[in-house]
Formats: structure tokens, sequence, C-alpha cells
């Protein structure tokens, strides 16, 4: 295949290309004796009842770019207002790259003492006209701010809605069928139809803007007024789009699945794992009674594919090169490329619920979770799942132990030095990892992304969102001092310890600092203090109520699942 070249510039010759057209097309205009504006403070109430005829003959026969212009004007407004042709020509004159002196302080007046009469009697195109020129020429920053905006916004309008002439749909009627695949520019997310805000915030900011300056006002306000009224726009279409999702959603809603019994939730992973941790996960979640576990594995790797697809209610998708050939190029990070699978999955499921969760990551419900879902009010869209922090077991006889934070137990950061004396103050809430959390989410919501640690519409975490009571993620991030040492150099390098906060001497400097100092001696005494279930760390979270015990025999449960243990790989 051969390589493509270089990607072909919209504008060839770059932005000083497009500033020499724009600039060409901006020469000042040429006036012969005598012509010109009258100066500002003119009383200018008389042109209101002046109508417009032939041009004068010195008009006629004037050379001027002026009288060229006036003569164009002179026919469009012939029988019309002698205000609105004044309007006009000052547009005209004031487009251009120099003006004579008073020409931008005329326009001003001419809005601030008239404006009803010339709203009244200028079609759209021309208050459109006029309401741009204040960006170029307004006399106060409200001015420029809002004429500016309203040239942005009519003008991408105006380029929009051209290019939608030739979908052969009519400017009123919204898009029907399936959204197309592939990113927008410069890596923007798609406006979420349902729950998006973009459109009335950009619509009002403008109004408020204007509301600020009463020569502006008046005219800004009734093109968005105008804007609102019209359905052959961006905006009207898209509203009709949310008006027939939200139906559809409040339907689909009446209709949500109230019985535990054939209620059905699953999970969706992205997992670069061991096959037995796999096993292990999937195992526990089929026990916990998931209708599926679906994991998409990113290694691509055939025989831990073979393996666990042998069980049902396991989905394994191969995330290799032709399934990100499918779906567009593949991420570079880890964690878009959960994303994009956790969302295409999100979009195609037909159960109920659906938690996105990572293979290291555990649901731990206070009971039976169907009925806990199916309980759920219709108005919550999803369910928030707190971590708690696996610590390495000190006795395998033992349960399972996990640490909350102290903000979980209803208790601030000062806690933390007594549990941890020698880094307590330096971690946040205490755990080496997340403390987001993650999240189960309802299936059929029309324009969702699952992100990471929530769903998202619009780039924003949505708002309709509810903790899952009693309810917590077990996460065994460090399991054991092998692993936490092998993923040590990762993690501080491209992974969850790398250093994010402005705060000095938090998590990634302490172990930068154990590391260069004591080794690996060091490392093992904070995995052991911070870490590991020993007796002396057990009864410090019991004594502030930070410890959360369960049974988790995850190979018992692999054998009741899948009839035996997976084989260990070197």
């Amino acid at each position: 295949m051969q390589e493509q070249g270089p990607k072909r510039l919209t504008y060839p010759g770059g932005f000083d290309a497009v500033l020499a057209q724009m600039e060409g097309r901006r020469a000042p205009m040429t006036f012969a004796h005598g012509e010109g504006f009258p100066p500002p403070g003119t009383d200018l109430s008389h042109l209101k009842d002046e109508t417009i005829g032939k041009p004068s003959r010195s008009l006629r026969t004037s050379t001027s770019t002026f009288a060229a212009k006036s003569r164009e004007l002179h026919r469009e407004f012939e029988g019309r207002p002698a205000l609105c042709l004044l309007n006009a020509t000052l547009i005209a004159c004031l487009r251009r790259r120099a003006q004579p002196p008073g020409t931008a302080e005329l326009f001003a007046q001419l809005w601030a003492e008239h404006a009803d009469f010339l709203i009244a009697h200028l079609d759209a195109r021309w208050l459109v006209s006029s309401i741009t020129t204040f960006g170029d020429h307004g006399l106060t920053q409200a001015q420029r701010v809002t004429g500016t905006a309203m040239n942005v916004l009519f003008n991408t309008m105006k380029l929009h809605e051209t290019e939608r002439l030739f979908s052969g749909t009519a400017p009123d009627t919204p898009f029907e069928g399936p959204k197309a695949a592939g990113p927008l520019a410069l890596q923007m997310d798609a406006y979420a139809i349902v729950g998006g805000g973009l459109d009335v915030n950009m619509l009002g900011r403008i109004w408020l803007d204007a509301a600020e300056d009463p020569v502006i006002a008046p005219l800004a306000h009734h093109l968005l007024e105008a804007l609102n009224a019209d359905g052959r726009n961006v905006f009207k279409r898209l509203r009709l789009m949310r008006e027939a999702r939200e139906a559809k959603r409040a339907a689909a809603a009446a209709q949500a699945e109230t019985d535990p019994a054939k209620l059905r939730w699953g999970t969706v992973t992205t997992a670069l794992a061991p096959l037995p941790d796999l096993a292990r996960f999937a195992a526990w979640h089929l026990q916990l009674g998931a209708a599926r576990v679906t994991l998409c594995l990113d290694d691509a790797d055939a025989e831990k594919a073979a393996w666990l697809s042998r069980h049902p209610s396991v989905e394994v998708i191969l995330c290799d090169k032709a399934h990100w050939q499918a779906h567009g190029r593949r991420p570079k990070m880890h964690q878009m490329r959960q994303v994009a699978n956790a969302t295409r999955v999100y979009a195609a499921s037909d159960l109920d619920w659906l938690a996105q969760i990572d293979a290291d990551e555990f649901l731990l419900p206070p009971g039976p979770l169907a009925p806990l879902l199916a309980e759920t009010p219709h108005a919550t869209a999803a369910l928030t799942l707190p971590p708690v922090e696996l610590l390495a077991p000190a006795d395998p006889a033992a349960p399972a132990f996990f640490k909350t934070t102290a903000r979980m137990a209803g208790r601030d950061s000062s806690t933390l030095p007594e549990i941890y004396p020698t880094y307590g103050a330096h971690l946040r809430g205490g755990y080496i990892s997340h403390l987001e959390g993650k999240y189960i989410v309802r299936i059929g919501l029309p324009d969702l992304r699952l992100g990471i640690h929530a769903p998202l519409r619009d780039g924003a975490p949505l708002a309709d969102m509810a903790p899952l009571e009693g309810a917590y993620l077990a996460h065994a991030h460090a399991p054991s001092w092998e692993m936490f040492r092998d993923k040590m150099e990762f993690r501080r390098t491209k992974g969850s310890y790398r250093k994010r906060e402005a705060q000095d001497f938090r998590l990634a400097d302490v172990l930068d600092y154990l590391d260069e100092t004591e080794g690996e001696a060091g490392l093992r005494h904070f995995y052991e203090e911070v870490c590991t279930a020993t007796p002396r760390l057990i009864s410090a979270l019991a004594a502030h109520d930070m410890l959360v015990t369960r049974e988790m025999d995850l190979d018992a449960a692999v054998l009741a699942v899948f009839g035996d243990l997976p084989p260990e790989r070197p």
C-alpha cells in the first residue's frame, strides 16, 4: 500500500494566502468632491420620512467607488426610507480597510437613535449585516464582543446550511438514520443531542453580552428571537432530534425492566492480563449473576479467547488489526481503547445495565445485584461504585480485606497518619490507586460515551447519577509485593503513579525518594505499611471504620463456573 503524502490544506498557502485574499476585497472607497456622509451628531430623523428615488445626477456621473456602490444600493432601496439606505451605505464603507473620520460614530448613532425604526424596515439580511459591522467598529467592548460573536454565529450557519442543501433534505427537516462513524475535526467530541448544553450556552452567552449595551441590545435580541422562531436552522433541527430521542427515552424508561428475575446486567472490560486473572474476573461476576461478561482482549490472544469462550455467557472480542480497521484507528493510549471498546459494546448491547470496569476490579454489592438495579428510579441513568483497595493477604486463610478512604468513613485526612504513620500524610485518601471509582449504567441512553470513571455526554459526566447504596468496587491494584514491584516502573512513567498534583511530596515523590535512597528495601517497607493486611493495619482500619471484609475464593469460583483452572503461563 502506498504511503499517503501530506494532507492537502483547505486553503493552499496557509493563512498568509487567506489574509491576502481577505485584504484584497477591503480596499478603501474613493470619494469625489462633495461625496460622503453627514458628520456625527447630525439630526437624522427626517430620513425616516424621505423615500429613495433615482440617484442624483452627480452620483450617476461620478467615477468614485463610493458613487458606484451608492448607485447599486439606490436600486435595491428604491421606494424605501432613506434612513435604511444610509445604514447600508455606512456598512459598505465600514467593510473597507479605512473610512472617512466619523463613519463608525455615525453608524453607532444611527442605531442608538433609530433602532426600532431600522428593525421594523430592514430585512433579516441587512439586520445581520448591521450587527456584524459592530464586531469591527463598535464603540464599546460589549458592541464589539457581541458583533464578533454574531458574525461568527451567522457566517458559520451560512456555510453549514449551504452545504446541507446538497443533502437533498429540506432545511426544516432533521436528519434520520444512523450517525456516521469517525472523529470530528480537532479531536472534538460530537454534540450530545440529548442533554447537551452547547447550543444554549453559546446563544445565552451572546444574549447576556448584548444586554450589557443599550445600543446593540435591541438588534441582537431581535435577531436571536428571530433565529429562535425560524425552523430552518441547525438549532431547530437538533431540538427536534432531541425531542424525538427524549420521547424514545421516556418510552424506554417506562418499559425499564423492574422484575429482578428478568433484569439482565453485564460487564465490559478491555484487558491486557494473564488468563488466570481473566478467568477469576469472569467467574466472580458470573457467580454474582451477570448475564454477560464481555472481555476485549487488548493483546488479541486467541488461546485466551478459546479458553474463556467455553462459557456461553463470556463474550470475547479480539482487539486485533482487523478489529481496529473496522472501527477506525487504534488509539495509542490504553485508556482511550477502553473507552472506544466500551462505548461500542454499550451501543449494541441487549442488556438492561452495563458496568465498565477493569480486570483487576470486582463488583461488591451488598446483596444480589439484579434486585438493586430493578428498584432503581427510572430517572437515575447510572449508579456509582466507590472503590475499596485490596490489601495483600498476610494470612492466606483469611478473608479478603479492603480499605476505604477516610472520607468514605466520614473522616478527614488528618486520620491518615494515624493509620499509615510513615506515609499517610503523603497519600491521597490513603490509596495508591484511583479514588474516583466506576459505575454501572442503563442501556439505551442516546449519545453516550463510556468514560473511564463516568458515562459522558457532550464530554461531561451524566448529571443523573446516584450511588449504589452499600456497594463497592473492589480494586486489586497491587495484590502482591511482586506485582507492585514489577509494575512500578510502568506506573511511575506512564501510569497511575505519575506526578499529577502540584502539591509537594505526594505518592510519586515518595516512591522516587525511596527508590533513590533505600532501593527495594525502602519500597518494600512502603508496601508493607500501606498495602499489606498486617494485624496492625487491620486493627487501625477497623478502629476508624475504614475496613471492608469479604469472602473471595476466586479460584473456587473459576472451578464452579468453568469446570477447571486455566493453565499458568511462564
